[in-house]
């Protein structure tokens, strides 16, 4: 069973009308609306792999009920959910069809208390022992401690299940120094992380900082990857054009795949830089055109650079 956590849970919310423009009213054409929050995008691409899941963290309110309804319809996904006070957040994403732009609006998400922040700890490490990995995701809720993830962090270290963080600003830099196994900021975190506008120094930083691997999200040119191992560069074969809503959460996916089965990492970066542009490909975050990725999968270019990476 693979773990994701997503403290910051939200029920996402697509419209598609046929041209964005400010100052006026739009005549919504299409509406979809699926569990989301970084955690649930990924939770349902591993299941779509065929792996089962566990998904955990804060849900509440009326949304978090329409939240849970529709989970519950998701083969392969197990909810793990903790309750809270405070309402579950919505976000909304607007998709311009003549463009292909997504304008996205995000709600705050729940104030967490104290004791819920406290009750989801132990049933975090309820979940662990049967857990083969574990994916920290998303933002943090109001009331969550800022170092939150870097608890997480440690307490799976602890428990021999290794973890991968995804997440940005503060609590990415407290996480990092909490050893995770894997990281995966995108350029502008990894520069908010590191000071370095240029990816094959930022990487190097990130690591040095304390994760054992960093995979460097560079968008529609694919992936750098760092580790004890190698440094990689993974490349699609071609710009794909669509939502890129979720593409990030499809890399977490893959990663973790290739992860708990053992993948060589080359597989797992052709797997993730398939599965991020095949989501691009789909109409909504969570998803992905498997006939686009069955086909991208064997047309991703991974290049080993071949210098010593402890030597950098």
């Amino acid at each position: 069973m693979i773990l994701t956590v997503t403290l910051n849970t939200a029920l996402d919310i697509t419209y598609h009308v046929p041209s964005l423009r400010p100052h006026t009213s739009h005549r919504v054409t299409e509406v979809t609306e699926r569990p989301g929050g970084k955690g649930l995008n990924v939770a349902r691409v591993l299941a779509a792999l065929g792996h089962e899941v566990t998904v955990t963290g804060f849900v509440g309110g009326a949304t978090g009920r329409a939240l849970q309804d529709q989970l519950a319809s998701v083969p392969g996904v197990m909810d793990a959910l903790v309750p809270v006070t405070g309402p579950t957040r919505r976000t909304i994403a607007v998709v311009d069809t003549a463009t292909g732009d997504t304008t996205q609006l995000n709600e705050p998400g729940p104030l967490v208390s104290s004791a819920e922040w406290r009750a989801f700890q132990d049933a975090y490490e309820d979940l662990l022992p049967a857990a083969s990995a574990v994916a920290l995701c998303g933002s943090l809720p109001p009331g969550v401690p800022v170092g939150a993830y870097a608890q997480l962090v440690r307490t799976a270290r602890s428990a021999s299940v290794p973890v991968l963080l995804d997440t940005s600003g503060e609590p990415l830099r407290r996480g990092v120094a909490a050893r995770p196994d894997l990281v995966k900021p995108n350029t502008d975190e990894l520069a908010e992380l590191t000071g370095s506008h240029e990816p094959f120094q930022a990487t190097r930083d990130a690591r040095r900082r304390g994760a054992h691997t960093v995979v460097a999200s560079l968008g529609p040119e694919g992936l750098l990857a760092l580790n004890a191992e190698g440094h990689w560069r993974a490349t699609p074969p071609a710009p794909v054009e669509g939502n890129p809503t979720g593409a990030g959460d499809s890399v977490v996916a893959g990663l973790l795949s290739g992860l708990v089965e053992g993948l060589a990492w080359p597989e797992r970066l052709s797997r993730a830089v398939a599965l991020s542009a095949a989501s691009v490909l789909a109409p909504v975050a969570g998803e992905f055109d498997r006939s686009a990725y069955e086909e991208l999968v064997n047309h991703v270019t991974v290049d080993l650079f071949q210098r010593q990476v402890e030597t950098w």
